[in-house]
């Protein structure tokens, strides 16, 4: 099984509907606070469910989803099928949008999942997709020094604020015997430095690249922008 399979099937990485519903609207609200312009084209590249997506598309004028997993894909547009100024796309289908379109590109709790080198070829796909001015937002990128200890005591913290306590305490137990955790211990997670990653960004183009609050609920992860020169 590999990542794709993962989030392409049935998983329980989210503990409840509501633990679910509550982190989408966060990752919304977060990603329609960078948007530059209401007229803005949007690419949400690894996008997930997107359960709040439809409040994203009303935050800006043409917004791409893209998501690797073909089921999630077939989901999404069975939620937003209606709204013109969506387009579902998968990977392969960003790299044929038209050259210097994009006025924003977002990556949320993606590289984690890839290897240096697919980063390195999305930044560089990024960057031609991009309008001169244009904005790339890295969301979620784990520091090597921070442990799934952390990212479980955020969850019960986002848990006791959101209200679903027991669920999350119930499915941290479910997730220590789950695919999720035989593939994080066979496969790992990518993590970067804050230098590493600002470096890897400076040299596939972006300018200046800044490093800014993180998306969701665990500050002890980092969200990054970088601008293409004009």
């Amino acid at each position: 099984m590999s990542w794709r399979d993962f989030w392409n099937g049935e998983h329980a990485i989210y503990v409840s509907q509501r633990h679910k519903t509550l982190h989408y609207r966060g990752i919304a609200t977060d990603l329609i606070g960078h948007i530059p312009a209401p007229d803005a084209v949007v690419l949400d590249h690894g996008c997930g469910e997107a359960l709040d997506a439809g409040r994203v598309a009303g935050a800006c004028g043409k917004l791409y989803l893209c998501e690797a997993a073909p089921n999630v894909r077939e989901k999404l547009r069975a939620m937003l099928g209606a709204k013109a100024n969506v387009a579902v796309v998968s990977p392969e289908e960003v790299e044929a949008l038209p050259e210097a379109s994009l006025d924003l590109v977002v990556a949320n709790s993606l590289i984690q999942y890839l290897s240096r080198v697919e980063l390195e070829a999305l930044f560089a796909i990024w960057l031609r997709k991009l309008k001169p001015g244009g904005k790339l937002v890295v969301a979620d990128v784990i520091p090597p020094d921070v442990s799934p200890l952390t990212d479980a005591s955020q969850l019960l913290a986002f848990a006791w604020r959101g209200g679903f306590l027991g669920a999350a305490l119930a499915g941290l137990v479910r997730t220590a015997f789950s695919d999720y955790r035989k593939l994080r211990a066979q496969y790992g997670l990518s993590t970067y430095r804050e230098d590493e990653i600002t470096a890897l960004m400076s040299k596939a183009g972006y300018a200046p690249v800044t490093r800014s609050a993180n998306f969701g609920h665990n500050p002890h992860r980092m969200t990054f922008e970088g601008t293409k020169p004009a």
